[in-house]
């Protein structure tokens, strides 16, 4: 029986996560999964997703603060009818708008709410169906700016067909109008018109 080890020690949520669904589902045959993580965050929502897919699912403290999660595969998921050619796979985007109006996500520590809305922007990009608009506007739109810790995910979502909008108003009023680094620079009808089509809207 086969195993993968994932290196995940360092990664927040919800990096460990993601990092262990693209290795199953990388998997041609039965056999184990190992994760490597160092926070009892990662162990629990592995194994919450673990568990979620019927794996048998074991966990260990190594040392250190570290941990070892053990995902055991028996049989993989059946899979689906052949996908048809390229040119006739249907758009990945769906009709969800993010809509982020802040740096931070939550209230309390910004420290903490920065992160957070790093790991949310990570894992937007992880959606099996994307959202088909990202908007930025107010304290938000320092994110789509040079020196954001979020510009790896918002250019891989703009690379995968997601618009990427910031409100030119919120960049002028900031000083970063010469600092945008991803998507376009958009006005406030546009934001409404957007929000008022989309079939749903996410807040962070």
């Amino acid at each position: 029986m086969s195993v993968i080890t994932v290196n995940a020690i360092g990664d927040t949520c919800p990096v460990p996560v993601i990092k262990a669904k693209q290795a199953l589902a990388q998997m041609t045959e039965p056999g184990g999964l190992v994760v490597l993580v160092d926070n009892e965050v990662a162990v629990q929502n592995l194994t919450r997703m673990g568990a979620s897919q019927g794996y048998a699912v074991q966990s260990e403290k190594t040392g250190d603060g570290n941990f070892q999660v053990r995902i055991l595969v028996n049989a993989l998921p059946q899979p689906e009818e052949s996908a048809p050619d390229a040119a006739c796979i249907p758009d990945a985007r769906g009709d969800l708008v993010v809509a982020v109006d802040s740096a931070h996500m939550g209230r309390g520590s910004e420290e903490l709410g920065a992160t957070l809305m790093k790991g949310f922007l990570f894992a937007v990009g992880q959606l099996p169906r994307l959202p088909s608009t990202v908007l930025f506007y107010n304290g938000g739109a320092s994110l789509s700016c040079e020196g954001s810790a979020a510009l790896e995910s918002l250019k891989s979502l703009e690379a995968q067909g997601v618009k990427i909008l910031t409100c030119g108003t919120c960049l002028d009023y900031y000083g970063l109008t010469s600092k945008l680094a991803v998507g376009e620079v958009t006005n406030m009808y546009t934001i409404v018109e957007t929000l008022a089509g989309a079939g749903k809207v996410i807040k962070p």
